[in-house]
């Protein structure tokens, strides 16, 4: 049977508060379970490079605390 998994946090936007880069363990900041948490981070291309303060799209979920991110699409800029 296949493992199960968690789409939890995909689609959700999150601001990055450590560099995330290929090579290195950057950080989102996400909404999580009724408040925010930090997560572990890494460009879902392997080789984006998203600074401080950007807007990142979470496109996939690898408990217990990682994600990997996209550029936010302009459709969902304020």
């Amino acid at each position: 049977m296949p493992r199960a998994v968690d789409r939890s946090l995909t689609g959700k936007i999150g601001r990055v508060t450590g560099t995330v880069a290929p090579g290195t363990i950057g950080e989102v900041m996400l909404p999580f379970h009724g408040g925010t948490s930090a997560f572990f981070a890494y460009p879902f291309d392997k080789t984006s490079v998203f600074a401080v303060g950007e807007k990142v799209l979470v496109i996939y979920f690898e408990p217990p605390q990682s994600v990997y991110v996209d550029e936010l699409p302009d459709v969902l800029q304020e």
